[in-house]
């Protein structure tokens, strides 16, 4: 048997094929809890507003008018549907590019996947906590992609054996990141009242997408374990699903139990 020399990420021929294992199995932990969610949630949805100005800057714009509903549980399920296919793919169809961007120190797919997967996820935080506008989700959702790509950059500008790293884009990522955070927050602050659920959701989410950031500060600081790429691999996968799957169950047990 061939043992592969690790790269300059620490990625070896052992580490890949329990990525493989990794990916195949969260393929089924994302679908399972996405048909789950399907098959028990309610009906139950959130109406995106509108509110359009009624005269010259400074007249108050008019009452909000209702523009669509936005089912729950099918966007629960979306998201974790996401996941599964991201999973599902590299861990097959794409498994070369896959484990070849990882010799290099970067995954794209991840990213992609993030960047609809994520935002999902933050939209419906944001509806959660009474922010239904359209005007102020579609803000909040290009803040949150703009992060997640600022995050693909730090990859991408930091390639194995550069003798600089530079965390640039990271930092840029942390300041678009933060914005989707501070108007959610700003809403739960300022309402009179808001469900011990909705509470314990931005609570939680809020440590979850922050642990993203870290394991990938830990990673460029080469910190411990963090100096093999493969072990910030598996971080990113384990958070993911803890993630999705803490929102997603939440959700689901304030509004979409039956």
């Amino acid at each position: 048997m061939t043992v592969s020399t690790p790269t300059a990420t620490g990625v070896d021929d052992r580490s890949l094929r329990s990525l493989r294992r990794w990916n195949l199995a969260l393929t089924l932990l994302h679908l399972g809890q996405a048909v789950a969610v399907l098959a028990l949630a309610t009906d139950f949805a959130v109406t995106v507003t509108r509110s359009l100005p009624q005269g010259p800057p400074g007249t108050p714009a008019g009452s909000p008018e209702s523009l669509f509903d936005v089912r729950v549980g099918a966007a629960v399920a979306a998201f974790l549907a996401l996941a599964a296919l991201d999973h599902l793919l590299t861990a097959t169809v794409l498994r070369r590019t896959y484990e070849a961007d990882l010799h290099a120190g970067i995954n794209r797919f991840r990213w992609v996947e993030y960047s609809f997967s994520a935002t999902l996820m933050v939209v419906l935080i944001a509806l959660y906590t009474g922010i239904d506008g359209v005007s102020a989700l579609i803000g909040i959702a290009g803040a949150n992609v703009a992060m997640i790509l600022f995050g693909w950059l730090q990859e991408a500008a930091n390639p194995p054996g550069r003798t600089a790293v530079t965390m640039r884009p990271f930092w840029f990522g942390c300041v678009a990141g933060a914005a989707p955070w501070i108007a959610i927050g700003y809403n739960l602050v300022a309402a009179e009242e808001v469900p011990g659920f909705v509470v314990g959701i931005f609570v939680s989410l809020f440590v979850f997408f922050n642990s993203f950031a870290l394991n990938q500060w830990l990673q460029y600081r080469q910190v411990g374990p963090w100096r093999s790429y493969a072990f910030g691999e598996r971080a990113y996968l384990a958070l993911s699903l803890v993630a999705k799957s803490a929102l997603a169950w939440q959700i689901f047990a304030g509004s979409l139990a039956s």
